[in-house]
């Protein structure tokens, strides 16, 4: 994979006349300020742990008193306790995506977004040739990673093998740093995708390059962790540490991501599937038939169900948190590793199913970095409706890029 030295909001990228205009705090310092939306938080500093603010008692007992629980708390002893190390580690990456969230947000992200596209360093046509805002949000979460000293191994969708980080690092973390980056010009919803792992510890004796790959193939039962965020008129970051999915909304005045959506049920039942309808003709008899059922009220839930897509695979999956139904693509297109194991541990710690059409997606063992495989998410009823139609899973795709 070539590497790229973009940084976020790095002025020799834009015109001189747009350069002569941004403001002083453009250029992010080297160390890691805590943000406020694409500010610097002015508040006063607190101790900090590892870099990052650490309230004390006193510090968070107006927040408390007012009923709100940041993500920092949530983790702590007040919420779920997931241990220091885990702490540590979601404050550097709830960093990184405020940061992204920041460069998303940025009127100068077309940029990026219209620049000459970057060769994916002969990876060929099994992956997409990625574009210069997924390698900047990758180059972010990479260095706020490394400056966690938690992490041993990080495994992206825009690299083409995993990169060893710490020996002593406890996690592998694995990502999508921006999906649905393509449509960014249209002001399209996009997000960022990751999966917590422990290390390995029996795979220590090994040569780097085999242990990092090993670490980063395990089966999503294994997962300790997993989340995303969405950035679209709110950013929200929803994530599970293994009891129940919550979605943290990002307060701009504080920097803080706030509880806003505790232990999230999506419900058995929903009145939309997402979906690319346009490829219709190309699904087997199988998925034709279920879509055609549900879409006339003829399924085992007897409302009519309504097609909403957005072409973003975190868009797509949160609204069918929210409201129920079926997020998929039946095509081998989805990574299992990055992708598909993450959301399907989201929406089964929700109440709901993730599957290829046959098999539920934790259960799938790895077998590469970027395998891909069909991809359905949703209510628990609707899953189950459609997986007893057995077809569902699109094995041809003439006339389209993969």
């Amino acid at each position: 994979m070539q590497s790229s030295n973009l940084l976020l909001y790095s002025t020799p990228i834009l015109p001189l006349k747009v350069q002569s205009f941004l403001p002083k705090f453009q250029s992010l310092p080297p160390q890691n300020p805590p943000l406020v939306g694409s500010c610097f938080c002015s508040r006063p500093r607190m101790a900090t742990h590892g870099g990052f603010e650490v309230r004390s008692q006193a510090a968070t007992s107006s927040s408390v008193d007012d009923g709100f629980c940041t993500l920092a708390e949530y983790m702590g002893d007040g919420g779920t306790n997931v241990g220091d190390d885990l702490v540590v580690l979601f404050n550097h990456l709830q960093y990184a995506c405020k940061r992204i969230a920041a460069l998303v947000a940025s009127p100068f992200n077309s940029s990026l977004s219209k620049q000459s596209k970057i060769a994916s360093g002969g990876s060929g046509s099994d992956r997409d040739a990625p574009k210069p805002l997924d390698i900047v949000s990758n180059e972010i979460i990479l260095s706020s990673l490394k400056k966690s000293g938690k992490v041993a191994v990080m495994a992206s969708e825009e690299d083409d093998a995993p990169i060893w980080i710490n020996d002593n690092g406890p996690f592998v973390v694995v990502t999508d740093p921006l999906d649905g980056s393509r449509n960014i010009d249209a002001s399209i919803p996009t997000g960022t995708i990751f999966g917590v792992y422990k290390r390995l510890v029996e795979l220590d004796h090994l040569p780097q390059e085999e242990k990092a790959l090993l670490n980063s193939l395990q089966s999503g039962t294994r997962l300790v962790a997993a989340g995303y965020v969405l950035y679209s008129s709110a950013t929200i970051l929803c994530t599970s540490f293994g009891s129940g999915t919550h979605a943290f909304t990002l307060d701009h005045s504080t920097g803080d991501f706030i509880l806003t959506h505790p232990s999230i049920e999506i419900p058995p039942r929903g009145q939309i599937y997402s979906v690319n309808d346009a490829r219709y003709f190309d699904w087997p008899e199988g998925l034709r038939r279920y879509i055609d059922t549900v879409r006339q009220g003829k399924g085992k839930y007897p409302k009519k169900y309504s097609a909403r897509y957005i072409c973003s695979l975190v868009a797509d999956l949160h609204r069918t948190l929210m409201y129920g139904g079926v997020a998929m693509n039946p095509r081998d297109h989805l990574r299992l590793v990055y992708e598909a194991n993450p959301l399907s541990f989201l929406v089964e710690q929700a109440g709901g199913r993730g599957s290829d059409g046959k098999t539920r997606i934790l259960s799938i063992q790895p077998a590469k970095l970027h395998q891909r495989l069909p991809l359905f998410l949703g209510s628990l009823e609707d899953m189950e409706e459609l997986e007893s139609y057995e077809d569902v899973q699109q094995k041809v795709n003439p006339g389209y890029e993969v």
